[in-house]
């Protein structure tokens, strides 16, 4: 029996709920507009480095810590526009080498896994927003036309090349992640060869150069699993940037059911019914997949309830 309708498939994915930030992409070359938009009094800033911000928890929740534009860190170039809100409230982020110190001490450093979970929708968006800037902005700093490096320009959204003209876009690599079941309604769950005992999620890998995202699908359950799948049917898509891809989600059918993993990026495969999954979570022979992800909700909207807290291993 499906539970694909039932309450749990309706919950948010993580990093995809409404944040009401316009990213306005109209005003990012228009530098006087950015200007009078940074140094406005309204205007918020925070620290991106290495993929980590300073979040801090308040009596409201979690927050992002974020100052006005004229006690941010100073910056000569690293400077992105991430966008306005309703109130009309500009935000930037700014990379940085490391992140600065709060004299209160009560604000930590966390990565988008756990201040992905913690953070409200504005925050969250903001922090994806500007990880995948980072992340990008670290890995591109010389042209791929000619070698020369490249400035910063369109508030943290293009890299140009001064000697050749070439302009570099962040890049954005689609994934698809996929829940398989058989005809018994199981589903397929496998551990990659780097993740510790115990650490079962779904099946994933990247769309290849002309290929469909349903023919990727098919192609990376086989490689990885053996498995031939049908019907393939596209459930939601999450932004993923470690370091820049779109998590394609989609629920697949299988028409074969004989394992045989390769043993380069999937160790162990295994059919489990929700009876044999939920005897595995109570045991601890089984780790869920972090609830901050797109697998964990592929895996609920199968299981018809949410899975348990999983426990980051040291």
């Amino acid at each position: 029996m499906s539970t694909f309708d039932n309450a749990t498939a309706d919950r948010p994915i993580g990093l995809t709920a409404p944040s009401g930030i316009d990213r306005a992409a109209h005003h990012r070359l228009d530098e006087a507009w950015l200007a009078a938009a940074w140094s406005h009094p309204t205007t918020r800033v925070f620290v991106v480095s290495g993929g980590q911000v300073l979040i801090d928890d308040t009596t409201d929740g979690t927050e992002l810590v974020m100052t006005p534009a004229f006690e941010a860190p100073v910056t000569e170039t690293h400077r992105y526009f991430l966008g306005t809100d309703e109130g009309g409230v500009s935000y930037f982020a700014l990379q940085k080498d490391s992140l600065p110190g709060r004299m209160d001490q009560s604000a930590r450093p966390a990565g988008l896994r756990e201040a992905g979970l913690l953070l409200g929708a504005r925050d969250a968006g903001l922090m994806v927003h500007a990880v995948a800037l980072e992340n990008w902005q670290r890995l591109h700093r010389f042209c791929s036309r000619c070698g020369e490096r490249t400035v910063i320009a369109a508030a943290g959204h293009i890299r140009r090349c001064q000697a050749c003209g070439a302009e570099h876009y962040p890049r954005t690599d689609p994934a698809v992640i996929m829940l398989v079941t058989d005809d018994q309604d199981r589903a397929l769950l496998g551990r990659q060869v780097h993740w510790p005992e115990g650490r079962f999620s779904t099946l994933a890998g990247f769309v290849e150069p002309g290929e469909s995202i349903e023919q990727s699908v098919a192609r990376e359950v086989f490689e990885e699993a053996g498995i031939t799948v049908g019907e393939v049917e596209y459930i939601a898509s999450q932004p993923w940037p470690f370091p820049s891809s779109l998590m394609l989600g989609f629920m697949a059918r299988a028409t074969t059911y004989e394992i045989n993993v390769d043993g380069e990026e999937i160790e162990e495969a295994r059919w489990f019914s929700r009876e044999e999954l939920t005897a595995a979570f109570e045991s601890g022979e089984i780790l869920p997949p972090f609830g901050i992800s797109i697998a964990a909700r592929l895996i609920e909207i199968w299981y018809g309830k949410p899975l348990p807290k999983p426990v980051r291993a040291s």
